[in-house]
């Protein structure tokens, strides 16, 4: 068993921007990634939300070339973006195949291509549908993209629960390198699911917000007026390493991934357990397993995506978890900004989270004009950033999904 787990390069493509310095500055801007949407979904199904976090359309054609561009989905697409930027910044133009692997998740898969195949077939016929339909829109096509473009051949694999995916994936990835059998994994995560009928599903369960008259204050977690939250995409990769692999190539290293959590509500398909106790649990495992307390944590990136009732009960767990040391930890809720990125955000959340961590930077939470007072304890960042102290720190990043899953990432400065 190797002893740590690193971070040594991240990646990243969200709506906010098409690398992690561009999404990092916004973040710190307070800036908002959420906007109408430029097309005639809206009227031609009688949608009642005409908005949503997307990704700037230039990123793909900027960073890809068109043939390969055509031959993934918009999930692949921006997975394998974010995953070259993050090995670049790693410093990794060549690895050991046999000991490079991919952990890597999406909460919904290639929507895009599916859909658009099966209108194709309508129509235009069976002839027409691209050959490569199948390969574009399983859910393991941007773990496939991104283990082919790096040879990574020590495993590929891609985790499937929901908003928690890849957080998980992060939790996977620190398994396989602590049990030895690789020495890097490209993980995280990728969502492009802003499509007309994801958009009538979430908000036919009522889970979307319709401030379709101020849509860049739409997402606004905890506060007393929220009523939803906002679709967003994108893609955020971490690089892990073993400490001894990392070091050995001297290598910069962001922060140590002290450990994670993983639990179940089993409780409800949509809604989580309203007391928050298995999302405690899944926090809880996270510190007892990374050799953490609650005094040593001093930031929490909150999942809060501004739904009326699932900021509650993470509220309660995240005061119950840090106790006396409550208000010591600075709680952001960045999909205030970034809008909720579905099976990618738990990836793009870390990122934030490992940021936060080397530049002693709590990212602020926007739009939150009155805390609701059912949510109570907790530390919110408003408004502007927040300085966390020096010295040795830790954090966790929070994610929960449909199905019950609960998943949390500690870590730990450097």
């Amino acid at each position: 068993m190797t002893s740590k787990v690193v971070v040594t390069g991240i990646g990243a493509v969200t709506p906010l921007g098409a690398t992690v310095d561009a999404t990092w500055e916004a973040i710190l801007a307070g800036q908002s990634g959420v906007h109408t949407m430029d097309n005639d979904w809206s009227e031609k199904y009688g949608l009642a939300v005409d908005f949503a976090a997307q990704v700037d359309p230039q990123v793909v054609p900027d960073n890809l070339k068109r043939v390969q561009a055509k031959r993934l989905d918009p999930s692949s697409q921006f997975a394998l973006i974010s995953a070259r930027e993050a090995m670049a910044d790693a410093g990794l133009e060549e690895t050991d195949p046999e000991r490079t692997a991919v952990s890597w998740a999406s909460g919904i898969g290639g929507v895009w291509t599916l859909l658009d195949a099966w209108d194709t077939l309508q129509e235009e016929g069976p002839r027409r549908v691209m050959p490569l339909t199948v390969p574009m829109l399983m859910p393991n096509g941007p773990a496939a993209a991104i283990g082919m473009e790096f040879k990574a051949r020590a495993g590929v694999q891609t985790l499937v629960s929901a908003c928690a995916s890849s957080t998980e994936s992060l939790g996977h990835a620190y398994d396989v390198l602590a049990s030895g059998k690789a020495d890097i994994i490209i993980a995280g995560g990728s969502e492009a699911a802003i499509h007309p009928i994801t958009l009538a599903a979430f908000n036919s369960m009522q889970a979307l917000s319709r401030r379709t008259d101020s849509p860049e204050t739409a997402s606004r977690p905890y506060d007393v007026d929220r009523d939803g939250f906002v679709m967003g995409e994108g893609a955020g990769t971490l690089i892990l390493e073993t400490e001894e692999h990392a070091k050995a190539r001297g290598a910069k290293i962001y922060a140590e991934v002290a450990s994670w959590g993983i639990s179940n509500d089993a409780y409800h398909i949509t809604g989580g357990e309203p007391e928050g106790k298995h999302a405690l649990a899944a926090m809880q495992q996270a510190l007892d397993a990374g050799g953490l307390t609650a005094a040593d944590i001093k930031h929490v990136n909150a999942h809060a995506t501004s739904t009326p009732v699932g900021d509650i009960p993470e509220s309660l767990a995240i005061s119950e978890l840090l106790g006396d040391n409550v208000s010591d930890a600075l709680v952001s809720a960045t999909k205030s900004m970034t809008g909720h990125l579905l099976g990618g955000t738990g990836a793009v959340e870390a990122i934030l989270t490992v940021k936060a961590l080397q530049t002693r930077t709590a990212p602020p939470t926007i739009n939150v004009d009155e805390v609701d007072p059912k949510v109570k304890g907790i530390n919110i960042v408003r408004d502007t950033p927040a300085d966390l102290p020096a010295g040795d720190i830790a954090a966790i990043t929070n994610s929960f999904g449909f199905g019950g899953h609960n998943a949390v990432v500690a870590f730990r400065s450097v």
